[in-house]
């Protein structure tokens, strides 16, 4: 057997709002209950997890690749909610897109801080 991702915990405040959110932004399907988690599930057999917490937050990144297609109506999604934006994790480019690779790529913040982005090509598959 080869090794995959399966699945990873996304610490939050609300699982409702959070999971919400990213199946919201990502046009999935909504989540479901596994035991104490609220699960999204990406297409290529990867969840998250999102379990709600008290103690403090520490912000992760969560990248997702995604098509074109899938690129214009999420980033459809972070303009029609008014999410500020980056094309850069440093956030030191703020209301723009990278175009890093020869695709397209933005950060954006999910409700508990974690750092989101979207990009249609992997990194070091084509020009920068």
């Amino acid at each position: 057997m080869s090794v995959h991702l399966n699945h990873t915990i996304v610490s939050c405040r609300d699982q409702e709002r959070s999971a919400a959110f990213l199946a919201g932004i990502l046009g999935l399907p909504p989540a479901t209950r596994y035991g104490p988690f609220l699960v999204v599930q990406a297409d290529n057999d990867v969840s998250l997890d999102f379990a709600e917490t008290s103690r403090e937050i520490t912000a992760q990144h969560y990248a997702f690749l995604v098509g074109d297609e899938e690129f214009d109506a999420a980033f459809g999604r972070i303009r029609e909610q008014d999410l500020p934006y980056w094309a850069d994790p440093g956030r030191s480019q703020p209301g723009v897109i990278n175009h890093r690779d020869g695709g397209r790529g933005v950060y954006f913040p999910d409700p508990d801080g974690h750092l989101l982005e979207l990009l249609t090509r992997p990194y070091g598959s084509g020009s920068t």
